[in-house]
């Protein structure tokens, strides 16, 4: 179970939340406005940010659900590490019987063979 909350309001609460002008194309309505949103999660320190739409409510969800993405990236539990094991004695005495079948095989096909 994740340590953040699912809600967006309560999400909110612990983000400090900064509007800033967008960069790049888009001309004055996006270089004059703040219409980019910056999120930085104050528990984690982890910083989502969304500056493509226009309107400062569509970046806003975006950006939130980038966060929460981004949350659960970081509290996911880590992937169980696979411990090695041998071949049973069984198996390695099937593999080597095989591996004899087909040399005796590809050795009938040429013509300097046996």
């Amino acid at each position: 179970m994740p340590a953040f909350p699912h809600d967006d309001d309560a999400l909110l609460a612990e983000c400090d939340v900064e509007f800033v002008k967008g960069s790049g194309p888009g001309g004055q309505h996006r270089n004059k406005t703040e219409t980019a949103v910056r999120l930085v999660h104050r528990p984690t320190g982890i910083r989502a940010q969304a500056s493509e739409r226009r309107s400062q409510g569509q970046n806003l969800g975006v950006a939130l659900e980038r966060l929460r993405a981004l949350l659960e990236q970081h509290f996911a539990p880590p992937p169980r590490v696979r411990r090695p094991t041998r071949p049973t004695r069984g198996s390695q005495e099937r593999r080597m019987k095989a591996k004899a079948v087909r040399s005796k095989v590809k050795a009938g096909r040429s013509d300097h063979g046996e």
